[in-house]
C-alpha cells in the first residue's frame, strides 16, 4: 500500500537524461525498514563485533593479534604502536582510533586482563582510572606477549579456516587455534543489538586443570576446581556458593565484588589498594565526597587519589576516635567499593549466539579444540605421505644411478625428461619430476642412501600419525598435554581474595561487652563451662557425666575468642561472652550441639587467645607434626567455621596450643620415647600443611601420643634427645616404674 507523492521543483538531470523518481518522498511500512535496513545491520554487530566467539575473542581483537602475528612481533622487538595500527588496516576497515583503542585493552600496561596478549611499553593508561588517558599511538610500542604464542601454535598447518578479508587481497582466519580456553581466561564485555554479553575471567591453572577434569570426567563438579572468578584488578570476591554454582549451570547471575584495604594506624588512615572491575578510583571519590556533603558520612576528615607508579592507592583520613572496621563496612554498602559484576556468558556458537553454562563452554571449546587437533595431525599426514612418496621415488634409482643419468642424457628434449624416468624406473611423475629436479652433484650413492634411510622413520610416523586420527582419547591426550604445559609455562597465583557471603561482619555497631576474669572448662566427652573465680571459690567438685573428665582449664577473660578443633578437620570459632556463666554443679553446655557442628562430628581441643599469638602443633600417627601460627584462624568477619584447620592426609595424634616453643614427649604405639623441640619444627602459615618428618616409625608403629615435657618427668632426659627425625629410644629401666603409665 506504498503510496507516491511528488515533491515540487525539476527533477535532477543527468549528463544525458534525467534520473527517474529524484525528488519523490516514498512512503513504506515501518516493518519493512526494520527488515530491509535495521536487521541487516542488527545481525552484523552481532555477528562480527560485539560478541566474542569459541576462541575468545572479537573479530576486532583477531584481527589486530594476527596482523601483529604476520609482522613478526612474536618474540621480536617492540614497534611502533603506529606502525601495528596502519598495519591492521589492511584487515579492520575501521578508523586508526578504534583499532588502538582495542590494541591499548589488550596490552600489559593497561592491566585489564589476567594474562594481557600485547607487551606494551609506554603510557597504556589504567583500566581502573577514568582520567588517566593513553598516549597516542605514535609515542608507544608493543609487540605479541609470550603467552601469544599459545594462540597462533600450529596456524599455518590448516587448523583452522581462512576467509578473505573485505577488499579480497588476503586472508584472515575466522578463529585462532588457541590451545588453552581464552573464553574464560580474560574478561570479555560487549553490547550487540538486543543483547549482550559479559564474561568473567577465571584463573588460568583452575581455567586448565577443570578443563582437563571434564575431559577425562564428564560429572566432575565444576566449582571444585574452579572455586570463583579471578579479577586482575585483584579485590575480593564474596562468594555464595548457590549463586556462583547458578552462574556455572545458566552462564547468568551476578559476582559481588570488593576493595582491599589497609589500615594505617600511625596516620589514622584508610588506604584503598584494590578495587572493583565495575568501577574507578575517580568514581569512588565522587562518591565519598558526595556523601560527605550530604552529612551522611561525618567520620571522614579527607579523601584523595595517590594512584602513582606504585600502583592504585585511595587514601581516606578519619576523624579521631573512628572505628576503621565500622566506617569501612558503610562504606562498602554506601559507595561502589563494593560493586556487583553481572555475568551473561553470551558466546558465537557455528555463528549462533548462545548463553552457556561453564561446563558447556568448557565442552564447546574441547569439541573446538579436537578439531583443530584434527586438521594439525591430517596437515602432518598428508606431508609426511608426500615426502614418503618422493623418497621412494628416489630410492627406485639407488639400484642403478647410472641408468638415471644415461635416461637424462639421451633424451633430447627437457619435456622428455620426465616421461623418460617414469618408464625406465616405473615411477609416477611427481616422483620424476623430484628426481628431475636433483643437482647433479648430488647424484651420488652417499646422498641418496641419507635421504633415503628417513623413509623406515617416516613409515613409522604415518603410522602413528594415522593411529592419532583414529583414536579420539588420543586426540585427547594431546589437548590434555598441552594444556599441562600451558599451566606449567604461565600459571600465576590467584590475584582475588575469596570471602563467604554467611561470613561477613553485620554493619550494625556490636554492644559493648564486659571483659572479667573467668575459668574455662573443657570436658573430654565435649561439654564446657565458664565459671567465675567467686563461683568457682564456693563450689565443690566438677558435676560430669560417668566416664567424663576435664581435659582442660584455663583462665581468661570474658572476651576472649575460643577456638574448637575437631575430629574432622574443622574449627569453630566462638566468642566466651556467647556462653552464660555457669556453675561447677551443672553439666555444662555441650559444644557440638550449641555450635551446630555437622553429625557425628566431635569437639576435641579448645584454644582460648585474644590476640591470636602463639602456634598449634598437630601431630599425627605417620610420625608428622605441623606447627601451625594461631594467626592463620585469625578472621576479619564474624566466621564461625573454618573447615581445613589441619592436614587429613593422616590420623590425628594430638594437639596441642604453644604459647612459646619447649619440649615434647613423643611416645610411640611400642613405647618408643624421643623428646623433641618444637623450635625445631618451621611454623607454617597455611592450615592444611602436612608438616614434617618427627618420629621415625617401623612398619605397623603408630605415634600414640604427644605431651609437653615436665623436668623431672626423665631420670636421664638427653637419652631420648635426639635430632629429628628419629626414632627415639625405649624407656630405661628406671624410667619404667610409674611413668610409662603416665605418658601413654
Amino acid at each position: 500500500m506504498a503510496k507516491k507523492k511528488k515533491t515540487t521543483g525539476q527533477p535532477a538531470l543527468q549528463a544525458h537524461g534525467v534520473i527517474r523518481g529524484a525528488g519523490e518522498i516514498v512512503e513504506q511500512r515501518i516493518t519493512d525498514t526494520l527488515e530491509q535496513n535495521y536487521m541487516p545491520y542488527a545481525m552484523s554487530v552481532i555477528m562480527s563485533r560485539a560478541i566474542p566467539e569459541i576462541d575468545g575473542f572479537k573479530p576486532s581483537h583477531r584481527k589486530l593479534l594476527y596482523t601483529m602475528y604476520k609482522m613478526g612481533l612474536l618474540n621480536s622487538a617492540r614497534t611502533k604502536s603506529a606502525n601495528i595500527v596502519g598495519q591492521t588496516m589492511k584487515l579492520n576497515p575501521h578508523g586508526d582510533a578504534a583499532i588502538y583503542d582495542t590494541m591499548v585493552r589488550l596490552s600489559r600496561g593497561y592491566e585489564a586482563l589476567l594474562h594481557p596478549y600485547v607487551d606494551s611499553k609506554g603510557n597504556f593508561g589504567k583500566f581502573y582510572s577514568r582520567d588517566m588517558a593513553w598516549a597516542a599511538s605514535r609515542y608507544t610500542e608493543a609487540r605479541l606477549d609470550r603467552i601469544a604464542e599459545e594462540l597462533f601454535r600450529d596456524i599455518d598447518k590448516d587448523t583452522v579456516d581462512f576467509v578473505d578479508n573485505y577488499d579480497n587481497s588476503m586472508k584472515e582466519p575466522l578463529l585462532l587455534p588457541a590451545t588453552f580456553p581464552s573464553v574464560l581466561v580474560n574478561a570479555n564485555t560487549g553490547i550487540a543489538v538486543g543483547m549482550a554479553s559479559s564474561i568473567c575471567p577465571f584463573n588460568l591453572q583452575e581455567v586448565c586443570e577443570t578443563t582437563i577434569a571434564l575431559m577425562r570426567d564428564p560429572e566432575h563438579v565444576v566449582a571444585s576446581t574452579l572455586p570463583a572468578p579471578d579479577f586482575p584488578g585483584g579485590g575480593a570476591v564474596i562468594l555464595d556458593p548457590k549463586g556462583m554454582e547458578e552462574i556455572y549451570r545458566t552462564g547468568r547471575g551476578g559476582i559481588r565484588i570488593r576493595s582491599q584495604y589497609t589500615y594505617d594506624k600511625s596516620a589514622n588512615c584508610i588506604d584503598i589498594t584494590e578495587i572493583p572491575p565495575t568501577t574507578t578510583a575517580e568514581a569512588i571519590v565522587e562518591k565519598v565526597v558526595d556523601l560527605v556533603k550530604q552529612g551522611k558520612l561525618r567520620e571522614v576528615a579527607d579523601i584523595r587519589d595517590e594512584t602513582g607508579l606504585s600502583g592504585l592507592k585511595i587514601t581516606i583520613d578519619l576523624k579521631r576516635g573512628v572505628d576503621p572496621e565500622k566506617l569501612i563496612q558503610r562504606l562498602f554498602k554506601m559507595t561502589p567499593l563494593e560493586d556487583t559484576f553481572s555475568c551473561n556468558f553470551n558466546v558465537l556458537i557455528a555463528g549462533v549466539p548462545r548463553v552457556l553454562g561453564v561446563k558447556e563452554l568448557i565442552e564447546e571449546w574441547t569439541a573446538f579444540r579436537i578439531e583443530c587437533v584434527r586438521r594439525r595431525t591430517y596437515y602432518d599426514l598428508q606431508k609426511k605421505k608426500e615426502k614418503l612418496h618422493l623418497l621412494l621415488g628416489l630410492q627406485a634409482i639407488l639400484l642403478d644411478i647410472d641408468k638415471a643419468v644415461a635416461i637424462v642424457r639421451g633424451t633430447a628434449e627437457e619435456s622428455e625428461v620426465v616421461p623418460n624416468l617414469m618408464i625406465g624406473f616405473g615411477i609416477d611423475e611427481v616422483q620424476a619430476e623430484y628426481v628431475a629436479e636433483i643437482k647433479l652433484r648430488h647424484l651420488n650413492r652417499e646422498y641418496i642412501l641419507k635421504r633415503t634411510a628417513e623413509t623406515e622413520q617416516l613409515k613409522s610416523d604415518i603410522a602413528a600419525l594415522e593411529a592419532t586420527l583414529a583414536s579420539k582419547a588420543k586426540i585427547k591426550g594431546i589437548i590434555i598435554a598441552e594444556l599441562q604445559n600451558v599451566i606449567k609455562k604461565y600459571a600465576q597465583p590467584r590475584k582475588t581474595a575469596i570471602l563467604y557471603a554467611e561470613d561477613l561482619a553485620a554493619e550494625a555497631p556490636e554492644e559493648e561487652i564486659p571483659d572479667y576474669p573467668v575459668n574455662y572448662f573443657f570436658t573430654k566427652d565435649g561439654y564446657f563451662k565458664k565459671i567465675t573465680p567467686q563461683s568457682l571459690r564456693m563450689s565443690g567438685e566438677q558435676k560430669l557425666k560417668d566416664g567424663d573428665a576435664v581435659v582442660q582449664h584455663l583462665e581468661a577473660g570474658n572476651n576472649s575468642d575460643l577456638l574448637f578443633f575437631t575430629d574432622q578437620c574443622q574449627v569453630y570459632k566462638a566468642k566466651g561472652a556467647d556462653f552464660a556463666d555457669s556453675k561447677a554443679s551443672v553439666l555444662g553446655e555441650y559444644i557440638p550441639a550449641k555450635l551446630g557442628m555437622d553429625p557425628g562430628e566431635s569437639a576435641i581441643y579448645m584454644v582460648v587467645t585474644t590476640d591470636y599469638t602463639g602456634y598449634m602443633l598437630f601431630s599425627f600417627e605417620n610420625g608428622k607434626a605441623a606447627k601451625v601460627e594461631l594467626s592463620a584462624y585469625q578472621t576479619k568477619t564474624n566466621r564461625k567455621k573454618l573447615i581445613g584447620a589441619y592436614s587429613d592426609k593422616a590420623p590425628l595424634c594430638s594437639i596441642l596450643y604453644l604459647a612459646e616453643d619447649l619440649e615434647c614427649v613423643c611416645q610411640s604405639s611400642h613405647g618408643r620415647i624421643l623428646l623433641m623441640h618444637t623450635g625445631a619444627i618451621s611454623a607454617k602459615s597455611t592450615r592444611s600443611t602436612q608438616g614434617v618428618a618427627v618420629m621415625m616409625l617401623k612398619r605397623g608403629h603408630r605415634l600414640a601420643s604427644v605431651t609437653p615435657y615436665h623436668e623431672g618427668d626423665f631420670h636421664n632426659p638427653s637419652r631420648y634427645r635426639k635430632k629429628i627425625p628419629a626414632a627415639g629410644a625405649l624407656l630405661a629401666a628406671e624410667d619404667v616404674e610409674g611413668e610409662q603409665l603416665r605418658l601413654s
